[in-house]
């Protein structure tokens, strides 16, 4: 799988997450949880760096 391939998957899953919250009203709810998936998104930058390192 291409960087880039991998990239737009991550994309697409953020954004179906997102959505998903808005749509339940949990955003504004949960809106000091958000660092979470924050941090497991950058993790996941991190890794996606070190495997398409080229």
């Amino acid at each position: 799988m291409k960087k880039i391939h991998f990239n737009i998957i991550i994309i697409i899953i953020i954004a179906l997450f997102l959505t998903t919250l808005d749509m339940l009203n949990l955003l504004e709810k949960s809106g000091k949880f958000m660092l979470i998936p924050i941090f497991a998104f950058y993790i996941i930058g991190q890794y996606s760096e070190r495997k398409f390192k080229k």
